[in-house]
Protein backbone atom coordinates (compact mmCIF):
# COMPACT_ATOMS: atom_id res chain seq x y z
CA UNK A 1 0.00 0.00 0.00
CA UNK A 2 1.72 3.44 -1.13
CA UNK A 3 -0.25 5.17 1.56
CA UNK A 4 2.06 6.95 3.97
CA UNK A 5 3.52 6.75 7.47
CA UNK A 6 2.92 9.91 9.64
CA UNK A 7 5.57 11.27 12.52
CA UNK A 8 4.64 14.01 14.64
CA UNK A 9 6.86 15.53 17.30
CA UNK A 10 7.46 18.49 19.39
CA UNK A 11 10.45 19.38 17.10
CA UNK A 12 13.44 17.70 15.64
CA UNK A 13 13.65 14.69 17.76
CA UNK A 14 11.48 12.75 16.32
CA UNK A 15 14.15 12.81 13.80
CA UNK A 16 15.55 10.15 15.62
CA UNK A 17 12.62 7.87 15.02
CA UNK A 18 11.99 9.37 11.59
CA UNK A 19 15.97 7.80 10.94
CA UNK A 20 15.10 4.24 11.96
CA UNK A 21 11.91 4.16 10.06
CA UNK A 22 14.00 5.07 7.14
CA UNK A 23 16.41 2.17 7.83
CA UNK A 24 14.28 -0.61 8.70
CA UNK A 25 11.44 0.03 6.12
CA UNK A 26 13.32 1.95 3.50
CA UNK A 27 10.29 1.75 0.75
CA UNK A 28 8.03 3.60 3.05
CA UNK A 29 7.24 7.19 2.64
CA UNK A 30 7.62 9.57 5.81
CA UNK A 31 5.40 12.80 6.69
CA UNK A 32 6.99 13.88 9.49
CA UNK A 33 5.41 17.05 11.28
CA UNK A 34 8.04 18.91 13.84
CA UNK A 35 6.31 21.62 15.50
CA UNK A 36 9.54 23.40 16.59
CA UNK A 37 7.78 26.98 16.65
CA UNK A 38 6.13 25.60 20.02
CA UNK A 39 8.60 23.38 21.47
CA UNK A 40 9.23 21.96 24.08
CA UNK A 41 6.38 20.45 25.00
CA UNK A 42 7.54 19.61 28.15
CA UNK A 43 6.71 22.07 30.47
CA UNK A 44 3.43 22.89 28.64
CA UNK A 45 0.05 22.10 30.47
CA UNK A 46 -1.53 18.94 29.28
CA UNK A 47 -4.39 20.56 27.69
CA UNK A 48 -2.16 22.37 25.02
CA UNK A 49 0.14 19.34 24.39
CA UNK A 50 -3.13 17.69 23.84
CA UNK A 51 -4.42 20.51 21.78
CA UNK A 52 -0.99 20.63 20.00
CA UNK A 53 -1.09 16.90 19.07
CA UNK A 54 -3.90 16.58 17.88
CA UNK A 55 -3.07 19.44 15.28
CA UNK A 56 -0.85 18.19 13.96
CA UNK A 57 -2.33 14.82 13.38
CA UNK A 58 -5.02 16.26 11.53
CA UNK A 59 -2.62 17.78 9.23
CA UNK A 60 -1.28 14.44 8.49
CA UNK A 61 -5.05 12.75 8.45
CA UNK A 62 -5.65 15.11 5.43
CA UNK A 63 -2.33 13.30 3.25
CA UNK A 64 -4.51 10.34 3.91
CA UNK A 65 -1.46 8.66 6.25
CA UNK A 66 -1.87 4.55 6.82
CA UNK A 67 -0.65 4.44 10.40
CA UNK A 68 1.11 7.35 12.49
CA UNK A 69 3.91 7.43 14.78
CA UNK A 70 4.06 9.80 17.91
CA UNK A 71 7.45 10.24 18.15
CA UNK A 72 6.97 12.57 20.98
CA UNK A 73 7.26 11.37 24.64
CA UNK A 74 5.06 14.30 26.02
CA UNK A 75 2.52 13.54 23.51
CA UNK A 76 2.63 10.03 23.70
CA UNK A 77 2.21 9.91 27.45
CA UNK A 78 -1.05 12.52 27.34
CA UNK A 79 -2.47 11.62 24.38
CA UNK A 80 -1.53 8.46 23.02
CA UNK A 81 -4.59 6.61 24.19
CA UNK A 82 -7.08 8.85 22.63
CA UNK A 83 -5.28 9.23 19.59
CA UNK A 84 -5.67 4.91 19.50
CA UNK A 85 -9.31 4.84 20.58
CA UNK A 86 -10.65 7.55 17.83
CA UNK A 87 -8.83 7.53 15.02
CA UNK A 88 -9.14 4.08 12.26
CA UNK A 89 -5.13 3.79 11.17
CA UNK A 90 -2.69 2.62 13.73
CA UNK A 91 -1.06 4.75 16.35
CA UNK A 92 1.84 3.56 17.92
CA UNK A 93 3.79 5.55 21.00
CA UNK A 94 7.46 5.38 21.48
CA UNK A 95 7.24 4.56 25.23
CA UNK A 96 6.02 0.98 25.75
CA UNK A 97 8.75 0.26 22.72
CA UNK A 98 11.65 2.04 24.94
CA UNK A 99 10.38 0.17 28.45
CA UNK A 100 10.78 -3.12 26.70
CA UNK A 101 14.22 -2.45 25.02
CA UNK A 102 15.20 -0.93 28.50
CA UNK A 103 13.89 -4.74 30.59
CA UNK A 104 16.14 -6.58 27.58
CA UNK A 105 18.72 -4.72 28.59
CA UNK A 106 18.98 -4.19 32.19
CA UNK A 107 20.70 -6.86 34.31
CA UNK A 108 19.77 -5.54 37.99
CA UNK A 109 16.16 -4.45 37.33
CA UNK A 110 17.38 -0.80 38.20
CA UNK A 111 16.63 1.53 35.33
CA UNK A 112 16.85 5.03 34.97
CA UNK A 113 14.86 7.16 32.67
CA UNK A 114 15.78 10.96 31.73
CA UNK A 115 12.94 13.13 30.06
CA UNK A 116 10.68 16.33 29.88
CA UNK A 117 9.04 17.53 33.15
CA UNK A 118 5.51 16.43 31.24
CA UNK A 119 6.44 13.12 30.34
CA UNK A 120 8.10 12.97 34.03
CA UNK A 121 5.02 14.02 35.71
CA UNK A 122 2.68 11.63 33.51
CA UNK A 123 4.45 8.78 35.47
CA UNK A 124 4.22 6.89 31.93
CA UNK A 125 7.52 4.85 32.13
CA UNK A 126 7.39 3.76 35.87
CA UNK A 127 3.80 2.52 34.85
CA UNK A 128 4.80 1.27 31.27
CA UNK A 129 7.89 -0.65 33.55
CA UNK A 130 6.20 -1.97 35.93
CA UNK A 131 3.57 -3.25 33.83
CA UNK A 132 6.09 -5.34 32.22
CA UNK A 133 7.78 -6.81 35.20
CA UNK A 134 6.89 -5.51 38.47
CA UNK A 135 9.67 -6.11 40.05
CA UNK A 136 11.70 -3.52 37.51
CA UNK A 137 12.65 0.15 40.08
CA UNK A 138 12.78 3.06 38.23
CA UNK A 139 14.55 6.05 38.90
CA UNK A 140 13.66 9.27 36.84
CA UNK A 141 14.66 12.90 36.44
CA UNK A 142 13.21 15.82 34.55
CA UNK A 143 15.69 17.45 32.29
CA UNK A 144 14.49 20.71 31.16
CA UNK A 145 17.85 21.96 29.94
CA UNK A 146 17.97 19.53 27.56
CA UNK A 147 15.30 20.43 24.98
CA UNK A 148 16.07 24.30 24.23
CA UNK A 149 20.33 22.92 23.98
CA UNK A 150 19.17 20.72 21.13
CA UNK A 151 16.81 22.80 19.21
CA UNK A 152 19.08 25.39 19.32
CA UNK A 153 21.76 22.71 17.29
CA UNK A 154 24.61 23.56 19.76
CA UNK A 155 25.09 20.21 21.00
CA UNK A 156 28.76 20.41 20.63
CA UNK A 157 31.66 21.97 22.30
CA UNK A 158 32.06 22.72 26.38
CA UNK A 159 29.21 24.47 27.26
CA UNK A 160 26.86 21.41 25.94
CA UNK A 161 29.17 18.87 27.93
CA UNK A 162 28.47 21.49 31.19
CA UNK A 163 24.90 21.51 30.54
CA UNK A 164 24.19 17.81 30.18
CA UNK A 165 26.69 17.19 33.29
CA UNK A 166 24.74 19.71 35.72
CA UNK A 167 21.24 17.77 33.93
CA UNK A 168 22.33 14.25 35.07
CA UNK A 169 24.12 14.69 38.17
CA UNK A 170 21.26 14.27 40.36
CA UNK A 171 20.61 10.66 38.85
CA UNK A 172 24.46 9.87 39.26
CA UNK A 173 24.27 9.92 42.55
CA UNK A 174 21.86 7.33 42.58
CA UNK A 175 24.90 4.87 40.49
CA UNK A 176 23.04 1.57 41.08
CA UNK A 177 21.22 2.04 38.26
CA UNK A 178 22.39 -0.09 34.77
CA UNK A 179 20.32 1.27 32.26
CA UNK A 180 19.26 4.48 31.01
CA UNK A 181 16.38 4.99 28.91
CA UNK A 182 16.32 8.27 26.98
CA UNK A 183 12.88 9.56 27.37
CA UNK A 184 12.88 12.23 24.88
CA UNK A 185 13.42 11.60 21.59
CA UNK A 186 15.64 14.89 21.06
CA UNK A 187 18.29 13.14 23.39
CA UNK A 188 19.21 10.39 21.09
CA UNK A 189 21.07 13.60 19.05
CA UNK A 190 22.94 13.68 22.17
CA UNK A 191 23.80 9.88 22.99
CA UNK A 192 27.38 10.52 23.32
CA UNK A 193 27.67 13.61 25.86
CA UNK A 194 24.92 11.51 27.85
CA UNK A 195 27.10 8.08 27.72
CA UNK A 196 30.28 10.01 27.99
CA UNK A 197 28.68 11.46 31.52
CA UNK A 198 26.65 8.82 32.80
CA UNK A 199 30.17 6.33 32.28
CA UNK A 200 30.51 2.85 30.19
CA UNK A 201 28.67 0.57 32.84
CA UNK A 202 25.14 2.47 31.90
CA UNK A 203 23.36 0.65 29.24
CA UNK A 204 21.74 3.84 26.98
CA UNK A 205 18.38 2.95 25.45
CA UNK A 206 17.16 5.03 22.67
CA UNK A 207 13.55 4.34 21.69
CA UNK A 208 13.90 4.15 17.83
CA UNK A 209 14.58 0.86 16.77
CA UNK A 210 12.00 -0.93 18.85
CA UNK A 211 9.69 1.62 17.77
CA UNK A 212 10.30 1.13 14.03
CA UNK A 213 10.46 -2.88 14.92
CA UNK A 214 6.85 -2.26 16.01
CA UNK A 215 5.81 -0.36 12.99
CA UNK A 216 7.45 -2.74 10.70
CA UNK A 217 5.46 -5.93 12.60
CA UNK A 218 1.98 -3.74 12.30
CA UNK A 219 2.23 -2.75 9.36
CA UNK A 220 3.10 -6.73 7.81
CA UNK A 221 0.47 -8.01 10.06
CA UNK A 222 -2.25 -5.53 8.95
CA UNK A 223 -0.63 -6.30 5.12
CA UNK A 224 -0.34 -2.48 4.59
CA UNK A 225 3.35 -2.75 3.64
CA UNK A 226 4.57 -1.07 0.25
CA UNK A 227 5.12 -3.84 -2.40
CA UNK A 228 6.63 -1.33 -5.08
CA UNK A 229 10.89 -1.71 -4.65
CA UNK A 230 10.95 2.18 -5.62
CA UNK A 231 12.70 4.68 -2.95
CA UNK A 232 10.49 7.07 -2.10
CA UNK A 233 11.07 11.13 -1.26
CA UNK A 234 10.17 11.71 2.34
CA UNK A 235 8.37 15.08 3.07
CA UNK A 236 8.91 17.54 5.76
CA UNK A 237 6.65 20.40 7.43
CA UNK A 238 8.44 22.34 10.05
CA UNK A 239 5.75 25.37 12.04
CA UNK A 240 9.51 27.23 12.99
CA UNK A 241 13.06 27.75 11.04
CA UNK A 242 13.47 26.07 8.17
CA UNK A 243 17.14 26.25 7.76
CA UNK A 244 17.82 25.80 11.19
CA UNK A 245 15.88 22.35 10.91
CA UNK A 246 17.33 21.39 7.64
CA UNK A 247 20.49 22.19 9.60
CA UNK A 248 20.01 19.76 12.09
CA UNK A 249 18.05 17.07 9.55
CA UNK A 250 20.85 17.30 7.10
CA UNK A 251 23.66 16.51 9.86
CA UNK A 252 21.58 13.48 11.66
CA UNK A 253 20.84 11.78 8.47
CA UNK A 254 22.71 9.50 5.71
CA UNK A 255 21.79 12.11 3.19
CA UNK A 256 20.28 15.62 2.64
CA UNK A 257 16.74 15.55 3.00
CA UNK A 258 14.51 16.50 -0.39
CA UNK A 259 11.33 17.80 0.46
CA UNK A 260 11.07 20.69 3.64
CA UNK A 261 8.04 23.13 3.97
CA UNK A 262 7.28 25.43 6.83
CA UNK A 263 3.09 25.25 7.52
CA UNK A 264 1.17 27.28 10.52
CA UNK A 265 -1.01 24.71 12.77
CA UNK A 266 -3.87 26.06 14.68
Amino acid sequence: MRRPIGVIDSGVGGLTVAKELIRQLPYEQLLYVGDTSRCPYGPRPKEEVYRYTWEMVDYLLEKNIKLLVVACNTATAYTLEDLQNKLDIPVIGVIQPGSRAAIKASHNKRIGVIATEGTIASGAYPTALEMIDRRIRVNDLACPSLVPMIESGDIEGEQAVQIVHHALKPLKEKNHIDTLILGCTHYPLIKTLIENEMGSHIQVICSGEETAREVSLILSYQNLLNKEDVLPVHEFFTTGDKEKFKRIANAWFDEPIEFLRSIELG
